[in-house]
């Protein structure tokens, strides 16, 4: 009785500080990064800077959502499995409700109050995103190579096109990590994922493919609508890399070409979607509940959002119980520091585009999200109070 009292114990406080997190976390993946590495590295400290990192590494080397596969991680690591459950609920349940409350309850964002206060979560976004990028360049590029490795990264994955160009940058970091980031001692580091065997991570891998053929064969003969959900939303979630922007593509082919709902009310969704906190991907939530063809409403839903997060989570269940050794490698260590550096990378070159370009259009925008970064990096103000405080200034300024 007293470990499940422990157990039950565990999962609620993962859900709390998860559910927070759901409410309050705008701005995209790269932006999740940002607030998780301020709630977990630097206030809790669940884990160290480089154990972080490298975790953020390896999700980005994994199709699905990154900052929904981080998370289900930490929780992991606090609360084995039934942890990384509460971690994933509570960061992407108050996203998924607002949108299925969008999908019943739809209308078109208009007025000064709503503009203000959606530029606002866009300045909070950047505020955040520049305090990952500082904190992180600090620790992952001390030196020159790292710095330079970074510097590539940036300028590949400004200068390049297509959904690839993330994956390019990190490989070639691992490359030159490889090459120019062996003089360093091997680091001592901990284990990420103690609750998983290596039975479970071969286990969660064969469902990953067994699912990803088996669905297809089974929606063709079953011409169950629901199983052909299931197999859009997987096939969807099992093949994007780079995250929810790039699933937008593949969702819209798989349920407006096939006719399952127009193009019309499909980027009403999308467009709502860039307003939520937490993973884009719940995205998926909405277009469940439109649908002309049953399910829909809160089973299609379900459905679709479970269908599209699982792969994802699929496969970094499979990854994480060799993760660990991995990484012990001296020969890993020396790719993963040039991987790290590449992350550094990728965050400058989201802060650039699409956050700054997008967002600072004016001399009070940049001081809206100067005045954010300063009391995040300095006075260490909690970010929902960041939110909080720029959406009501993005308000103000708007009526003006």
């Amino acid at each position: 009785m007293t470990c499940t009292n422990n157990r039950l114990a565990s999962f609620f406080d993962v859900f709390r500080v998860f559910l927070k997190l759901g409410l309050t976390s705008f701005g995209g993946p790269i932006a999740h990064l940002g607030y998780f590495q301020n709630e977990f590295v630097l206030r809790r400290k669940w884990l160290d800077g480089q154990a972080f990192a490298d975790l953020v590494a390896l999700c980005q080397f994994l199709p699905g959502p990154a900052s929904s596969q981080v998370g289900f991680a930490l929780g992991l690591s606090r609360g084995s499995f039934l942890g990384g459950c509460a971690a994933w609920l509570g960061f992407t349940l108050p996203s998924a409700l607002a949108m299925i409350a969008f999908a019943h309850f739809s209308g078109s964002i208009e007025g000064t109050i709503s503009t203000g206060i959606i530029h606002g979560l866009k300045i909070v976004a950047v505020a955040v995103v520049a305090q990952a990028v500082w904190g992180m360049a600090r620790t992952l590029c001390p030196d020159r190579q790292r710095s330079t490795i970074a510097l590539l990264a940036l300028f590949i994955v400004i200068g390049a096109s297509g959904a690839t160009r993330q994956i390019a940058a990190i490989a070639l970091g691992g490359v030159a990590g490889l090459a120019f980031c062996r003089s360093e001692p091997s680091a001592s580091v901990g284990r990420l994922s103690p609750s998983l065997s290596r039975r479970t991570g071969v286990l969660a891998c064969v469902a990953f493919f067994l699912l990803l053929a088996g669905l297809p064969v089974l929606a063709a003969f079953s011409q169950n609508h629901a199983l052909a959900l299931m197999d859009a939303f997987y096939r969807s979630g099992a093949l994007v890399f780079g995250g929810g922007h790039v699933v937008l593509p593949l969702l819209q082919v798989e349920v407006v070409q096939t006719g399952w709902m127009d193009n019309n009310a499909f980027l009403a969704g999308y467009g709502a979607a860039q307003a939520m906190p937490g993973p884009l991907f719940t995205f998926a939530a909405y277009l469940g509940a439109v649908m002309k063809a049953q399910p829909n409403g809160l089973p299609g839903a379900m459905i679709c959002l479970a269908a599209l997060f699982l792969p994802g989570l699929l496969l970094l269940i499979g990854m994480l119980p060799f993760w660990d050794d991995f990484r012990r490698l001296a020969t890993a260590q020396a790719a993963m520091r040039g991987v790290n550096a590449a992350v550094v990378g990728l965050l400058g070159a989201a802060l650039y585009t699409p956050l700054w370009t997008s967002t600072i259009h004016q001399a009070s925008d940049f001081s809206l999200a100067l005045t954010g970064f300063v009391l995040l990096t300095v006075w260490k103000v909690p970010p929902w109070v960041i939110v909080i405080g720029s959406a009501g200034g993005a308000v103000l300024l708007a009526m003006l």
